[in-house]
């Protein structure tokens, strides 16, 4: 007889509460090959735990998803409409404040695009679940990574450069079909989120100044993307869209924050004009940048002179606003740029 594993159950018990409320027990038995008794004892566990609701009589009970709540999917990548799973696997089994919902489908739907896009891979898997205090999307793909994708299409050396790129926004290797948005403001929806793609991973927490760091990597091919949002976030997808736009309005995605931590180590210093220029690559798209040098200790000059002397002037269209400088930076970028 088949034994049913708690954890498994829980991957598809939401939307089976939804389809099966009259006859969850015997669909249990007919999905996984258990036995009544065994059902009925699962069914039991599920409600204790808050998976589950019940109601109606012990004779004819009604069941429906709980406070607890989660949908797991897999999908092949090949020809996937983004917006359907949504709609059809997922949106219909989660109970959200609206404008929790809308931040989670945006989300949703972008990191799904983006593996049907530019992963390369095979498969992608969806996993949606929602506690009483948050809801958290994993997304996974089978693909080259995306550390390795942004390096390889941007002739990039070091991951870290890569994800250096990749926080800035406005990145995409398909300009003809992406404005590079969806990743970006996905990581500003939430309160968690973390990147793991093959041996590299990098977190940003919204309650930390410091915006992304390294994080404890997952040994896996592909990427995995995870974000979770809290369910009483004042947050709310327009106003995460206006506070990127120098109007206000949320229409243009003018301005940026670029984070020189994600150049160096600790205890190392910024100091030649290689940085620079990284740090200056694809600013002409933006209209201003703030370079956040919050977690640097020490710059050189050629670093300061390279970016805000050099670049400065080749591109007087952006405007370059250093942030978090100790005295001493901030007398060296005065001086480069009275150069």
């Amino acid at each position: 007889m088949t034994r049913l594993v708690f954890d498994h159950l829980t991957n598809w018990i939401t939307a089976a509460a939804g389809e099966h409320a009259l006859d969850l027990a015997a669909h249990i038995e007919e999905r996984t090959g258990a036995s009544h008794r065994a059902a009925m004892a699962a069914l039991k566990r599920l409600v204790d735990a808050g998976w589950l609701t019940r109601s109606g009589s012990r004779r004819r009970p009604v069941y429906g998803p709980g406070a607890l709540r989660q949908v797991a999917r897999s999908y092949t990548l090949h020809g996937l409409q983004e917006d359907l799973p949504w709609q059809r696997d997922f949106a219909p089994h989660f109970a959200l404040p609206k404008h929790v919902e809308r931040m989670v489908q945006h989300g949703f739907t972008e990191l799904v695009n983006n593996a049907a896009d530019h992963s390369g891979g095979s498969s992608v898997t969806v996993s949606l679940r929602q506690t009483p205090t948050h809801v958290q999307l994993l997304v996974s793909d089978d693909g080259v990574g995306v550390f390795d994708k942004i390096c390889t299409a941007f002739q990039l050396e070091d991951p870290q450069h890569a994800m250096l790129e990749l926080s800035k926004g406005r990145l995409t290797s398909a300009p003809d079909a992406h404005t590079g948005r969806g990743l970006f403001f996905s990581s500003q929806l939430a309160d968690v989120f973390d990147i793991h793609a093959n041996n590299t991973a990098y977190q940003r927490r919204a309650w930390e100044s410091a915006g992304w760091k390294k994080g404890r990597a997952l040994p896996r091919q592909g990427s995995s993307i995870y974000m979770a949002i809290a369910l009483n976030t004042t947050r709310t997808l327009d106003g995460v869209m206006n506070a990127w736009s120098l109007g206000g309005d949320g229409i243009e995605f003018d301005q940026t924050r670029v984070q020189l931590r994600l150049l160096t180590t600790e205890g190392q210093a910024l100091d030649s004009r290689a940085a620079a220029r990284r740090v200056g690559s694809r600013l002409t798209t933006f209209k201003r940048a703030e370079i956040d040098f919050d977690g640097v200790t020490d710059v050189g000059h050629g670093f300061t002179d390279e970016l805000f002397r050099v670049f400065a002037k080749a591109n007087p269209q952006v405007e370059l606003v250093a942030v978090n400088t100790t005295p001493r930076i901030e007398a060296l970028v005065k001086s480069a740029r009275a150069g």
